[in-house]
């Protein structure tokens, strides 16, 4: 079965291969990710030709630290050390693979761009729960499994975002509500207008902090592109 071109979080794969080889050599960090990159494959794919995959990686500047407001984005990581080979594959992964680098922006946005150009006939290889606003199918390279995500799923799932918030990039949402509470709360909602009327809702009618989260959230789906709160016309 045929799902489409494969888009490799290469942010993630390079993380886990450097982490996984700290006491040993690049070379074996490299044969590591490589060897990540092979499963993803085989498992997207039936005879992988370097048209069929495309690797993202994170580059320099993120406008999301232009926008957060509230709380720093990602303030709340530390500057620890990273792996000591996440360089070396980095580098391995433009030279060997042509990994494609961003600029301004995540790896994440370039996925999300990708995917939309697509019409979404692809697979997202990676295990950032924050793909899933991305209407397509989606392998889960940690878990080994797979989802196929839909229009409507893809935006509840970023509304849902906007209420419970994002720990891991310090996106601070409402005072004790998690995906099951934010559930309940878009319940009722059967457009995308609906979605944005309850969180402003939840959030007691602060627009600003709404809007803030859900730009900070949100995966670009063309270039330059800022999340806009959507119109009572909007259906979807």
């Amino acid at each position: 079965m045929d799902r489409g071109k494969v888009l490799i979080d290469g942010d993630i794969v390079a993380y886990r291969s450097a982490f996984a080889t700290q006491d040993l050599s690049s070379v074996d960090a490299k044969a590591k990710a490589d060897e990540l990159i092979e499963f993803i494959l085989e498992q997207t794919t039936v005879f992988p030709t370097p048209n069929d995959y495309i690797i993202f990686l994170t580059g320099v500047g993120n406008f999301r630290h232009e926008i957060s407001k509230t709380h720093k984005y990602k303030g709340n990581r530390s500057d620890s050390e990273k792996p000591i080979h996440l360089p070396i594959i980095r580098e391995h992964f433009v030279n060997r693979y042509r990994a494609i680098i961003s600029e301004g922006e995540e790896a994440d946005d370039l996925i999300a761009k990708e995917a939309t150009r697509l019409n979404n006939k692809v697979v997202v290889a990676s295990i950032d729960k924050d793909m899933l606003q991305i209407p397509c199918w989606h392998f889960n390279f940690g878990k080994n499994e797979w989802k196929k995500v839909s229009k409507w799923e893809g935006l509840k799932f970023f509304y849902t975002q906007i209420l419970t918030g994002d720990r891991a990039d310090n996106i601070v949402g409402l005072w004790k509500v998690g995906p099951v509470r934010a559930s309940k709360i878009l319940q009722e909602c059967n457009t995308e207008y609906d979605l944005w009327s309850a969180c402003l809702g939840a959030y007691d009618g602060n627009k600003d902090r709404v809007v803030e989260n859900a730009r900070l959230l949100w995966l670009r789906k063309k270039d330059n592109e800022l999340w806009q709160p959507p119109k009572e016309e909007d259906t979807l």
